[in-house]
């Protein structure tokens, strides 16, 4: 059976506080081997201090991307940028968030969610004694699909994937691409307790303590796909323009 609770108590995350001090106080002494921690980027970056005036937002998203995707005019003035960032993700406005932050600042996503991760997985087993894994979420757009959902941006101490490829299906042929993402399966269930807006910005999840293991295994930095096997690369304008000029050249 699995079940997923926010855990209570945590109080506002400042620069330099202690996520793991204040994670296991909230828990007490509810955790158990094979429960998976999620939390939300927010606290994370607030606590590295990846704080910046929001007067600044513009170029923190400019100092943020390695690459735009795409570009539109979303209203009169306001322009949103779909862009990879440096961790590899592509979101809207690389990552940089104003919402649930301090007024006039904007939030900036951890340096490395993964590192981040295995520091907080590695101090909650050593102060509780328990054997758990860490996922750091953030909440991004999907291609092809309004709205939003949780997704992993960091994870320690549990597998991202449950590889199925080389099984079989309750039909009994072969599994030849099945790979769930269960680490994106578990930080959206996880933000189904958590919310947008009620201040818990950690969950707890048991029931999967089969994909609770090392802390060297590989993060969520493994989820992103590699740009040799990326088929959707660039915005459908953007694709079409850099055609253009790439045919107008050839003609010239």
């Amino acid at each position: 059976m699995l079940q997923v609770w926010a855990l209570e108590g945590i109080p506002e995350v400042s620069p330099g506080d202690d996520l793991v001090t204040l994670i296991v106080a909230a828990a007490g002494t509810s955790l158990a081997d094979g429960d998976i921690v999620v939390v939300t980027s927010k606290v994370v970056s607030k606590a590295e201090g990846r704080i910046v005036p929001a007067d600044d937002r513009e170029d923190a998203i400019t100092s943020e991307t390695v690459r735009v995707v795409a570009s539109r005019e979303t209203s009169p003035g306001h322009r949103t940028r779909i862009v990879e960032n440096r961790l590899g993700i592509v979101a809207a406005a690389a990552g940089v968030d104003a919402s649930n932050t301090p007024h006039g600042t904007v939030l900036l996503l951890p340096v490395d969610p993964d590192a981040s991760a295995r520091a907080i997985a590695d101090g909650i087993r050593l102060a509780r004694g328990v054997r758990v894994g860490v996922i750091i979420t953030d909440t991004l757009g999907r291609a092809w699909r309004e709205g939003q959902t949780d997704q992993a941006i960091g994870a320690a101490g549990v597998h991202v994937f449950e590889d199925l490829r080389g099984g079989t299906d309750a039909e009994g042929r072969p599994l030849s691409v099945t790979m769930p993402c269960v680490a994106d399966e578990i930080a959206s269930a996880a933000d189904l307790v958590k919310g947008k807006a009620s201040r818990l910005p950690v969950a707890v999840v048991r029931g999967r303590a089969d994909l609770v293991g090392d802390l060297d295994l590989p993060g969520a930095r493994a989820i992103v796909r590699p740009a040799e096997r990326d088929m959707f690369h660039t915005g459908a304008e953007e694709a079409y323009s850099d055609g253009f000029a790439a045919g107008a050249a050839s003609v010239s």
